[in-house]
């Protein structure tokens, strides 16, 4: 969605509400339609972009590898300029030609927004690394091996018994 925003950077005080949703495609991670609440505002000739991205995450979990799926919100907030003084200014978002191609800049916050280790809850416990068993679901028979350098210390121990 591409918005015209000439009005808004010759008027101070003038604003526009942007309250829309759109199916992100290619992104894998996004099952839903992206639902976007924001506001674009031109305060004594800055003019931000803020809101936030409500979206359904589903992927597959980096510990156990299950499926799932999360609600998501992400804020965002920006900084709108027609023109930069350097190339190498992320603080700001060049506005070419007046318009804003608002899918684009809120597909970009989403990724960077997420974690970068996606997870199914807080405390999983993923697999175990010998049999494979998801540890969420059961506890496996599968004793921890030794270290080849500690071995020694163990048979120690078994000659106490």
């Amino acid at each position: 969605m591409f918005i015209e925003l000439e009005v808004i950077f010759n008027n101070i005080g003038s604003f526009k509400e942007v309250n829309y949703s759109f199916s992100p495609e290619g992104e894998e991670l996004i099952s839903s339609d992206v639902n976007v609440i924001s506001r674009i505002e031109n305060r004594a000739g800055i003019v931000t972009f803020k809101g936030k991205a409500n979206f359904v995450l589903k992927a597959l979990c980096d510990r156990c590898a299950e499926e799932f799926t999360r609600d998501m919100t992400v804020d965002f907030e920006h900084v709108l300029v027609t023109e930069l003084q350097s190339d190498d200014n992320d603080d700001f978002i060049l506005v070419e030609n007046m318009k804003l191609d608002v899918d684009s800049l809120i597909r970009e916050d989403i990724i960077l927004s997420l974690p970068s280790q996606l997870l199914c809850k807080e405390d999983c416990k993923g697999l175990c690394h010998i049999c494979g068993a998801n540890l969420n679901e059961k506890q496996c028979g599968c004793k921890k091996p030794v270290d080849a350098r500690l071995a020694v210390l163990m048979q120690l121990l078994d000659d106490d018994n």
